[in-house]
Parts: structure tokens; sequence; C-alpha cells
């Protein structure tokens, strides 16, 4: 019902061919993983993928604060910066989602009626967040192109949460961009509050 097809293509293949599938955004590979596996890794991806952010940022908080004083190494020591940045990642990204869901039950109120359809739709959005695992290299290989890169793995993360919006949903192509959209919002909404509290983001 969900892949519609007469049977789900993917059953026969292997695992790193669906998962090659499911990195080049092909709709089918995202229905199996969602429906016909029993994938059960989507809170430690989500905690392994705000700690990658949160070190990218704390990375480049030290880079910008080049000092010496040895009460700013203690500071470091303790890592309250990158607990920090972990909080703040975890609340932006919260904020992403919740805008989400915001719009999907505001334009589309029936395909939200169950609190399994909230589950599965949260379960698919953590999945689609793996993209956020490619800043362990661009960091590892930093180079004068990090910034490029970074914009590139946030545009294919976008892409991913779109297309598991739409398997989830079984929409078309432009509702789950509207609700993606919406949750950017929201989250630099969020971001533009911390930078008025004084915060460095």
């Amino acid at each position: 019902k969900s892949c519609q097809k007469p049977v789900d293509k993917y059953i026969e293949y292997d695992p790193v061919i669906i998962l090659i599938n499911a990195v080049l955004c092909k709709a089918q590979a995202y229905r199996h993983i969602l429906f016909n596996t029993k994938i059960n890794i989507h809170g430690k991806l989500c905690v392994f993928c705000l700690l990658c952010e949160a070190y990218l940022r704390w990375l480049q908080l030290q880079d910008s604060s080049q000092n010496t004083d040895p009460d700013d190494l203690i500071r470091y020591a303790k890592e309250w910066d990158f607990y920090r940045m972990f909080g703040i990642a975890s609340l932006e990204q919260t904020s992403f989602f919740i805008g989400i869901f915001i719009t999907l039950w505001w334009m589309a109120p029936e395909m939200l009626k169950r609190k399994s359809d909230f589950i599965l739709l949260l379960k698919a959005l953590l999945l689609s967040t793996y993209g956020k695992l490619l800043l362990i290299p661009a960091v590892i290989w930093e180079h004068e192109y990090t910034p490029l890169c970074l914009a590139f793995i946030k545009v294919f993360v976008l892409i991913s949460n779109s297309q598991a919006i739409r398997v989830t949903l079984n929409l078309n192509r432009i509702l789950p961009w509207f609700a993606i959209f919406f949750g950017l919002i929201l989250e630099n909404g969020v971001v533009c509050l911390f930078q008025k509290m004084g915060w460095d983001v």
C-alpha cells in the first residue's frame, strides 16, 4: 500500500545498495527503510548527529577566540561551552521539527490523525538527518572550502528531510518543502533569540 507497487523490490537487495539508494534520496528506498525494516537507531543517531554539530560549533568558537589566558583554558577544560553548544543544537533541531509538525498538522490534518502517525514521522525525520554525519569528515579534512561543504551538508539534510516527509505521509513534493521552510523560519527565530541574549551560536 505504501510502496504503491505489487512488491517492494528492495526486499531482495543487499543493504549496501539500499543505503546507496537512500543516499541518492530515492523515495522507494526510503519507503523500504521506513516501512519494511526494523531499524531502531533513531534516538542514538539523533544524539550522535547533535554531538557532531555541537563539536563543530565548539571548534569554531575556540578558533574565533584565540585567548591564552589560563582561566580561559580551565574553562575549556571543563567543556561548558561544548555542552552549551549541544543544548543550542538540540533546541534548534527541536524547533525545526516543531515547525514541520505545526505546518503539516495545519495544512494536512487528515495525515496526522493518530499518535502513531506523529511517531512515524518523527522517526523518519530523525533517520533522515543522517547527513549530519558528514560533518565528521568536514572537520577532519579541514580546508578553505569548509563553509561551502557545510552548506552542501545542510542542503543534503534538508532534501533527505523532504523525502522522509513525502514518503511517510504519501504527499506531493510541494507540501514537504513548505513544511521545511516553516521549520527553518522557526529554527532561525530560535538562533536570533540566542544571539539577542548575547550567546555565541
